[in-house]
């Protein structure tokens, strides 16, 4: 008789890594992040188990975007009031404090919506320079295709 193997989180073996995201297409970077993040490299992939890696985005300010997108793609929020939607484009986001929220959208949008997508995203640290905290757990570095 045949039996599936379910692995849970305390059977996962979670590893760091680090991308360069200087001149990625955002698309392909998120992609990539998403599935490492998820887990789906694996050979245990299980699909309702956090058994996904850690990953570190550096340089996320200089990530590139294909096409006319930079002025014209367009990010909404809305805050709970009456006529209360809010948007942006990547070039507000950028010249921002915080541009490497653009990043941290793309990578989350790939993510399932449920608690399992909230837990995952926690493993990603995205920071718009060249430098992170993270140097203790010893990343390694991972490949992303343009």
């Amino acid at each position: 008789m045949k039996k599936t193997e379910y692995f849970t989180r305390d059977d996962a073996d979670q590893a760091w890594y680090v991308v360069d995201a200087r001149d990625k297409v955002l698309g392909r970077l998120a992609t990539r992040v998403a599935e490492v993040l998820r887990g789906k490299h694996k050979p245990t992939f299980t699909p309702n188990a956090d058994i996904g890696d850690f990953v570190i985005v550096v340089n996320a300010d200089k990530v590139k975007l294909t096409g006319k997108k930079m002025s014209d793609k367009t990010y909404y929020h809305h805050s709970g009031y009456m006529g209360g939607l809010k948007s942006t484009t990547p070039d507000k986001v950028f010249a921002s404090k915080h541009p490497e929220r653009v990043v941290e959208w793309a990578v989350r949008g790939m993510l399932p919506k449920t608690r399992l997508g909230d837990r995952l995203f926690t493993k990603l640290k995205v920071y718009a320079g060249p430098d992170h905290p993270h140097k203790a757990q010893q990343p390694k570095a991972l490949a992303v295709n343009e």
